[in-house]
């Protein structure tokens, strides 16, 4: 290692450990109340006030109370002791707390709950919200009976007065809360950007949300009491919400623990960082990468929920050993490479945070980790900690707490209500109009509109009613460019109801010109990580490209900022779609077959329809399009690549696809050739097959990855067994056998080894023939027939070879993979044709 290369490791060390030196975080406001209380409650350094000399904080005074017995009070944990939840504070009517902030910035605020019964008042039966200021915290709460309940919301305060509101739902109902903080923590304890789990992008505007914390869990360690976490947040064992506990065992450290720029105790303590989960010994000999350990959460559907990892790699002997997959449901979030982030120290803490959109959260949230197969040493993963919050307001419009009262003053609060709304209407009326006709004034301040040849997009333009249809130098046409005006009449403005997919570089919108022409419209989303490169690259690939088995571009718009893709409208949406995930009826095994020879054809064109070979780069089951009669199309070029030179074997290239898809060679050695695709392809049809994902960390370990799953039944002659019930009745042996071989051929290990394209094409002709083979002629004899048909087979090369230059990469190429073993199949398989 060079002299300067071990300098800057060791500068790096010491700031890393001069980092570790952390002073303790005094917030700023920490109000500590002690709600129904007469006297002051110490719970270990911290002192809880009675609010019962806080009364001017209170409106209106309320002198309700109610207390318990010690002995009443269920055990919690000790930092908290049962002093907290032995009084109570009872509101009959809407009360506040209001509270003078000293700093603006991120604060908790901790609601104490336990419902016990005390005179007259049952307070299991108590129903009501709390919010402050505008932002609900708890609509219809109810507390359960008999236990106690800390509820921790983390909200940014901008105002200079917290005002913390009780208000029973109904008028027969009260409230009612045992002690409360509001407290100061770090700014930086909440980021302002997360990872998108699906589709992959980066979400923007965290630091300004209001979070609840789920769950806070301590992986392979104890329960972590508030008096051992400098933010006072209590961390639970995992055991509870593990799904296959043996799989996995937690390691504890009493080293030191490192802290880099960003990871502060404040984000997690010591504590946490010094325990973890990783693989059990047995699961690291003998399954290795096929093992997940997984836990499961129990969340509330349709929110929004941010999910923060907790990393820190005390197992290793080495920082380059560990690297492995985490998981949040069904998706890959993250290949974790530690030693990248931690200039390859160990015991260094690291945190990744990531969102789960509502639209993908269901009743129960699982997370999982996962080795990865390129490793040298013995595959392992781990976590540490773990943290679920949920993002508030993201289920939908505020919810509105009415206090109960009479009518007079439900109609002043109902009329007031209205007359906002009418007010912001008008202003909103008012917006559209100006900005209307500020349109046509705003140019774009970010990017450029651009040409293929390095020109500017201004170069030959000719105006026609609904677009403007333009050339770029050499190039010739590249289509229409539309307006975006235009666009926005298309799509509605770009109306959330007319979105047909969403995807990497952003949504996808049902379209429709004044023509009545049908289109698909991608607008790229300015928050995506892909952008200017993937739609150059998908307007210079699809402007030269035309076959009836890729999607179709009509044309783009680059105006105002935009980055925006106008493809042919595909009536049948994925392939996916139609596979699993929806009520859509099931394909049979003709239409899937047929499918799949379209596509192949699609990417037998691409492969072989230029002078240099396109590769595909991001071959899956949902960017194969379907059109009205089930006719695929290949699509979503923003990630092809130009093949090798003549003289080369590969394109050297970073890694990026979809995973599950990718090619472990190229995976491993960043060399990407058509035989990548190949791979991805055969996946495909496996999932074509099988009809599921082609990763699920749900499943049991051996099924986990649809790929090695699948080979496994392949190789022991049982790919029947796996076959998707709903049309494994259907499927001829002969034609399964095939179909088999083929996905066994497409997925080998070397790339030498795979078919290419054209073959694969050759033999999903072959199944689908033998699929519809007069029962009486024998596969055998079918083979022995191909050398009959070489004529033909000759016949069509020299049509093609025969075309001119400028043709042959066009219209003559396009029909020859349609043409291209049908009637030679026909007259193979066919009793008639013998």
């Amino acid at each position: 290692m060079a002299i300067r290369e071990i300098e800057a490791r060791l500068i790096v060390f010491m700031m890393v450990a001069i980092r570790c030196v952390h002073c303790v975080f005094t917030p700023a406001d920490n109000y500590l109340i002690d709600c129904g209380s007469l006297t002051n409650t110490t719970i270990g350094t911290r002192v809880f006030v009675a609010d019962v000399s806080l009364s001017s904080t209170l409106t209106p005074p309320s002198n309700n109370l109610a207390n318990t017995s010690q002995n009443s009070v269920p055990s919690v944990p000790t930092s908290y002791g049962t002093a907290l939840f032995r009084n109570a504070r009872v509101f009959r009517e809407r009360s506040s707390y209001s509270f003078q902030i000293k700093a603006h910035g991120r604060h908790f605020v901790r609601l104490y709950f336990f419902p016990f019964v005390s005179g007259g008042y049952n307070l299991s039966a108590a129903t009501f919200g709390v919010s402050i200021q505008d932002v609900v915290l708890l609509n219809k709460f109810q507390p359960r009976a008999n236990a106690t309940v800390v509820k921790e919301f983390s909200l940014n305060i901008t105002s200079d007065t917290l005002i913390l509101t009780f208000a029973p739902s109904t008028n027969t109902s009260f409230a009612f809360v045992n002690a409360i903080e509001v407290v100061s923590v770090p700014d930086n304890l909440i980021h302002d950007t997360a990872k998108i789990v699906d589709p992959q992008g980066k979400y923007h505007g965290l630091s300004g949300q209001a979070l609840e914390t789920i769950y806070r869990i301590n992986m392979g360690g104890p329960q972590v009491l508030p008096g051992d976490d400098t933010l006072w947040r209590t961390w639970e064992n995992d055991q509870k919400f593990l799904l296959t506990p043996g799989l996995s065992q937690s390691f504890n450290s009493t080293g030191k623990i490192n802290y880099m720029d960003g990871a502060t105790e404040e984000i997690a303590p010591q504590v946490v960082y010094a325990t973890v989960v990783e693989l059990s010994k047995d699961a690291q000999n003998t399954a290795g990468a096929n093992v997940n350990v997984t836990w499961q959460f129990s969340v509330d559907a349709n929110w929004d929920y941010l999910i923060r990892f907790h990393f820190c790699d005390i197992v290793s002997k080495s920082a380059i050993d560990l690297l492995f997959n985490v998981y949040i449901n069904a998706w890959l979030a993250s290949e974790v490479e530690l030693s990248l982030i931690t200039f390859n120290n160990l015991a260094t803490a690291v945190f990744m945070d990531f969102v789960l959109k509502a639209d993908d959260a269901s009743g129960k949230l699982s997370v999982s980790i996962n080795p990865s197969p390129i490793i040298n040493g013995l595959p392992n993963a781990i976590l540490n900690g773990l943290e679920i919050m949920k993002i508030n307001g993201s289920a939908g419009p505020a919810v509105v707490v009415i206090p109960p009262g009479s009518n007079k003053n439900f109609g002043i609060i109902l009329g007031s209500i209205l007359g906002a709304v009418a007010v912001v209407v008008v202003a909103i009326i008012l917006c559209v109009v100006l900005r209307k006709r500020k349109l046509a004034k705003q140019s774009s301040k970010t990017w450029v509109p651009f040409s293929i040849d390095g020109l500017t997009s201004h170069s030959t333009v000719s105006q026609t009613s609904n677009e403007t249809a333009f050339k770029i130098g050499q190039n010739g046409d590249l289509g229409y460019r539309f307006s975006f005006t235009v666009l926005q009449e298309a799509t509605n403005n770009f109306d959330e109801n007319w979105v047909i997919g969403v995807g990497g570089f952003g949504k996808v919108y049902k379209g429709v010109l004044r023509d009545e022409t049908k289109v698909a419209v991608k607008r790229g989303n300015p928050k995506s990580q892909q952008g200017l490169n993937e739609f150059r690259t998908e307007i210079e690939l699809l402007s030269r490209l035309r076959h009836r088995h890729l999607v179709s571009l009509i044309g783009y718009c680059d105006e105002k900022n935009e980055m925006i893709l106008v493809y042919e409208y595909m009536e049948k949406g994925t392939l996916k779609s139609h596979l699993y995930g929806s009520d859509l009826p099931p394909l049979v095994w003709k239409q899937r077959l047929e499918i799949c020879i379209g596509s192949a054809r699609g990417l037998h064109y691409l492969h072989t329809g230029q002078a240099k070979a396109i590769i595909h780069r991001d071959v899956k089951s949902a960017n194969i399009l379907l059109d009205e009669n089930l006719l695929a199309k290949v699509a979503d070029f923003g990630l092809s690549k130009t093949g090798p030179e003549l003289d080369q074997t590969h394109v050297s290239t970073a890694v990026k696809g979809s995973f599950g898809y990718l090619d472990p060679e190229y995976f491993r050695r960043q060399r990407l050739t058509e035989k990548s695709d190949v791979y991805s392809f055969g996946v495909v049809l496996l999932e074509v097959l099988c009809a599921r994902p082609v990763i699920d960390p749900t499943l049991p370990r051996e099924m986990v990855n649809l790929a090695e799953w699948g080979m496994k039944w392949q190789k022991r002659g049982e790919l029947e067994q796996i076959v998707d019930t709903r049309i494994a009745g259907s499927v001829r042996p002969e034609s399964l056998r095939k179909f088999g071989e083929t996905i066994e051929k497409c997925l080998a290990d070397s790339g030498v080894e795979r078919p290419s394209m054209g073959d694969v094409l050759w033999n999903l002709e072959y199944v689908l023939h033998l699929q519809d083979a007069d029962p009486s002629v024998s596969e055998i004899d079918s083979i022995n027939r191909i050398t009959e048909l070489s004529p033909q087979v000759q016949n069509i090369n020299t049509i093609y070879e025969s075309a001119p230059a400028e043709e042959a990469g066009t219209s003559v190429h396009n029909d020859l993979t349609d043409v291209s073993m049908s009637k030679v199949f026909s007259q193979l398989i066919k009793s008639e044709g013998r």
